[in-house]
């Protein structure tokens, strides 16, 4: 059993390196919450390693984290209360070898890995990088519908990661020299290397923004659509994570794509108010995906025409819509109470 202390190192781990996710676990239930916190500071434990590439040379690096997956595995006894807390947490609750050496082996790729091909081969990394961690988070929710929910698990880690990795175009290049889009989309618009180290945004670097934007948001379609799969008492948790990443795109468009200059972020005032925005709609549809279509930046297919028309300043408001307006306005004061206090 995971100890309280074990519990709070995590948990300060997160809300100090994690703050929008650290936002949807507090709307996890307890029984979920706790062990969330101890596997994103076990992902936080394994990162830092691979970004402590300024102070550690890479032999020493590979030596850390085949070190941190023999204790994760529960095969080597350590004084870590983070890596002792995830041994136990992943006895506990049957979480694959399989998925923890998937996780440890993109971590050891990005010691000398900092540029990607195809996105097919950034797709393998993120394998273990992003969906291991989707895959992770279904087996601690004991879901009974396991089977249904882990390929839908898969695309939302993917669609996560590839928000970061959006966002964090200037910060990855100046902070740990790696480019993590595609090799293959940069060329297909003339983006070259010395145009995105030099930081200058044009066109062609719009055009390579827009092209990964929607095949990110193509990742959100699918993941949400397996959020009910996922126990009732977990779908709000994640469909809150999935509208507070994908919000990252408002952002980036807001910038007309220049992450070049400025990493974009969002303000709390923006996920308090997305926090109560969804909560709002989830009280009264109850349907992940029908709730993200409405609340979140990822547009669908059929809502090219309803663009078209807002674009035209045709708008309405459904009876949905109007509902929701009124609970939205009567509990964003106890959303917000909720995350002031301490659990």
């Amino acid at each position: 059993m995971v100890k309280q202390d074990q519990v709070q190192r995590s948990k300060a781990i997160q809300r100090q390196t994690g703050k929008t996710f650290h936002l949807a676990t507090r709307v996890l239930p307890e029984r979920v919450r706790h062990p969330t916190y101890v596997l994103y500071a076990f992902f936080r434990v394994a990162d830092e390693v691979v970004d402590a590439e300024e102070t550690a040379e890479p032999d020493v690096q590979r030596e850390q984290l085949e070190r941190l997956r023999l204790e994760a595995l529960g095969e080597r006894d350590t004084d870590d209360p983070v890596l002792s807390a995830f041994a136990e947490l992943r006895a506990e609750y049957g979480i694959a070898d399989e998925d923890v050496n998937t996780f440890v082996e993109a971590m050891l790729s990005d010691i000398e890995k900092s540029r990607y091909e195809t996105y097919e081969e950034l797709e393998t990394y993120m394998n273990g990088s992003a969906a291991a961690v989707g895959r992770m988070m279904t087996c601690i929710m004991q879901s009974p519908e396991a089977e249904k929910a882990l390929p839908h698990a898969t695309a939302l880690g993917e669609a996560f990661q590839m928000s970061n990795f959006l966002r964090d175009v200037r910060e990855d290049i100046v902070d740990r020299d790696r480019i993590y889009l595609p090799q293959e989309t940069l060329r297909k618009h003339g983006v070259t290397e010395e145009q995105l180290t030099s930081f200058r945004c044009d066109r062609r670097f719009r055009a390579a923004m827009r092209e990964e934007i929607r095949r990110t948001e193509a990742l959100y379609r699918e993941g949400v659509r397996g959020i009910e799969y996922l126990p009732e008492d977990c779908q709000f948790a994640v469909l809150l994570s999935a509208v507070l990443y994908a919000d990252h795109h408002r952002s980036i468009r807001k910038l007309d794509y220049d992450v070049l200059s400025v990493t974009p972020s969002l303000s709390t005032a923006r996920k308090l108010t997305l926090l109560a925005k969804t909560r709002a709609y989830w009280a009264i549809e109850r349907d992940p995906e029908t709730v993200f279509r409405k609340v979140s930046v990822v547009p669908y297919p059929s809502d090219a025409e309803r663009d078209e028309r807002s674009h035209h300043g045709h708008s309405g408001t459904s009876h949905s819509q109007s509902q929701s307006a009124g609970v939205f306005g009567g509990r964003l004061s106890n959303w917000t109470r909720l995350f002031s206090r301490s659990d």
